[in-house]
C-alpha cells in the first residue's frame, strides 16, 4: 500500500534553509517512505506512539506514521546535533 506523505510548515523550512544537494538527497529519501514507511534502519523515537527517524548522512527527518489512513506527517529535518531538542 502507498503512503502519503506531508510536511508541516517547520519542515519545509527546514528543507529550504540546506544546500541544494543535501536537499535533494534527504528529498529522495522521503518518497521512498511512500512504499515502506519503516525501512531498514530506522528507528522508533522512545516516547511517542507513531514518531520514527531516519538517519540520511550527518541529518535525521523525524516523521510519524498513521496507518489507518496510510498517511506519513514530516515534522522535523534537522542536522544531528540539533535534531531532537
Amino acid at each position: 500500500m502507498k503512503y502519503s506523505i506531508s510536511f508541516k510548515p517547520s519542515a519545509s523550512n527546514d528543507i529550504e534553509s540546506l544546500p541544494v544537494g543535501i536537499s535533494q538527497r534527504i528529498l529522495t529519501d522521503i518518497e521512498k517512505l511512500k512504499y515502506n514507511p519503516r525501512p531498514v534502519g530506522c528507528r522508533k523515537i522512545i516516547g511517542s506512539k507513531n514518531d520514527w527517524r531516519i538517519r540520511i548522512g550527518d541529518y535525521r527527518v523525524l516523521y510519524e506514521v498513521d496507518d489507518t489512513d496510510h498517511g506519513i506527517r514530516i515534522f522535523r529535518i534537522k542536522h544531528r546535533k540539533e535534531a531532537y531538542r
